[in-house]
């Protein structure tokens, strides 16, 4: 798990406030996620939209890192790619063992209980993902060009990889029912939900819906978390209340999170590092690391300290776009 080291001093804060280049600080070798060169445009011709350019970033195994930018900047996009929702139009994408989702609507099947939510999830883990990773390939083969299918056959090499490790750890195979049932009550217990598995999403807050969405994405064994504003909808309290779940459930999980977000203070207060992106098409400006003791309070000053210094390079950024 990644983790900043006690004691922050004022020098290494105020290294941090004037941010970094747009390097990455995980190594290639060692990254749980990995894009190089990554593009994407929509449509053709004179209506394109390139909504990403040349974004390269590595996340590594454990870490926490949050992408910024003002809105259209290709933060979704970007979740999509990584997720294998949509294939870029350049570059590449690695990414090691299985990915999650979690958004910022809980998308719960009304008709099921929290606990009916998360089993169904339990039983999608083991419905024969590799046949489902061979048919994506052969899809993807029929749709794009020689470097693409190149590129496409390596990513799906290093998820069967992933899914082998998971396979490794009992995850693969099929739960039975009792299992699922079990399974979903910790994981209900884990977000603080232990008498709720019975309700359906009418009968809870949207506060409780999250957390039976980040009980499902969870339930998934996902090595890397993908979560696009999964608190924005929240009020205030509910929020930073979430948070600290987030921080206690990855206590003693080398689980890696993607965590899109237009609330800076809100990146820097969960964040190992903080990535802002360019107005469209996105690129990476700049990042910075998040040298701050856990835990965190969202509102403390060193974490409104280095909220301040990004937000004024977004400002800048928003501004430049808009003359």
């Amino acid at each position: 798990m990644a983790r900043t080291s006690a004691g922050t001093s004022a020098g290494t804060l105020a290294g941090t406030l004037a941010g970094t280049s747009a390097s990455s600080t995980a190594t290639k070798e060692s990254a749980a996620v990995t894009l190089a060169g990554v593009s994407k445009v929509y449509g053709r011709g004179p209506a394109a939209v390139r909504a990403l350019d040349q974004v390269s970033l590595d996340a590594a195994p454990g870490e926490f890192v949050c992408l910024i930018g003002a809105s259209g900047c290709g933060k979704s996009t970007l979740l999509s790619l990584v997720a294998g929702l949509d294939e870029p139009t350049g570059g590449q994408i690695d990414v090691g063992g299985r990915v999650g989702l979690m958004f910022q609507e809980p998308g719960l099947f009304p008709w099921l209980t929290a606990a009916g939510n998360i089993e169904l999830a339990l039983r999608a883990r083991g419905m024969g993902a590799s046949g489902r990773a061979r048919a994506a390939g052969g899809q993807r083969a029929g749709q794009l060009r020689a470097g693409q299918q190149r590129a496409g056959q390596q990513r799906a090499g290093q998820q069967r990889a992933g899914q082998q490790r998971a396979g490794g750890r009992g995850i693969g195979r099929a739960l039975t029912r009792a299992e699922r049932k079990a399974r979903a009550q910790e994981l209900l217990e884990a977000v603080h939900l232990g008498g709720f598995g019975g309700k359906r999403p009418h009968e809870l807050s949207g506060g409780m819906r999250q957390r039976v969405a980040l009980a499902r994405a969870l339930a998934q064994e996902a090595d890397v978390l993908l979560m696009d504003e999964p608190f924005g909808a929240l009020d205030a309290m509910t929020r930073d209340l979430l948070h600290d779940e987030l921080d206690r459930i990855r206590e003693g999980r080398e689980l890696t999170v993607l965590f899109v977000t237009h609330n800076v203070r809100e990146a820097v207060r969960l964040g190992d590092r903080v990535v802002l992106l360019s107005s469209r098409p996105g690129r990476v400006l700049a990042e910075y690391p998040v040298p701050i003791e856990r835990p965190r309070r969202i509102d403390s000053a060193p974490v409104s300290q280095l909220a301040a210094t990004i937000t004024d390079r977004l400002r800048e950024e928003v501004s430049r776009h808009a003359q």
